[in-house]
């Protein structure tokens, strides 16, 4: 069976911290520390999903001289409506799971 593409538990992770509010910008460190995901697994995703055309990228310039201008990050109207599925799915997947669960420890 073919995986589903942007399925993935760090992307689902991903999409439910942009989702808290997707038309803020947010910086990959903060996206970092809210996901619990590394950098080496977080920005990859995020490129890809920029590739995709499913978030938006930027350059926030530093208000303070001498620091580099900060990479941002928010979903696209594409990436919204994407999200709102794969968390549904997952989310409905996860309560068929716990019931299944629940069926096997009842007793008869």
């Amino acid at each position: 069976m073919p995986r589903t593409p942007h399925a993935s538990p760090q992307t689902l992770r991903l999409f439910g911290a942009l989702m808290k509010d997707p038309s803020t910008w947010r910086y990959g460190y903060d996206l970092s520390r809210e996901t619990g995901l590394a950098s080496g697994t977080l920005y990859p995703i995020l490129m890809r999903l920029t590739e995709q055309a499913l978030l938006e990228a930027g350059w926030e310039p530093s208000d303070q001289p001498g620091r580099p201008p900060r990479h941002t990050y928010r979903l696209t109207g594409d990436g919204v409506a994407l999200a709102r599925v794969r968390l549904a799915d997952a989310a409905a997947k996860a309560a068929a799971r716990r019931g299944t669960s629940l069926a096997i420890v009842r007793p008869a």
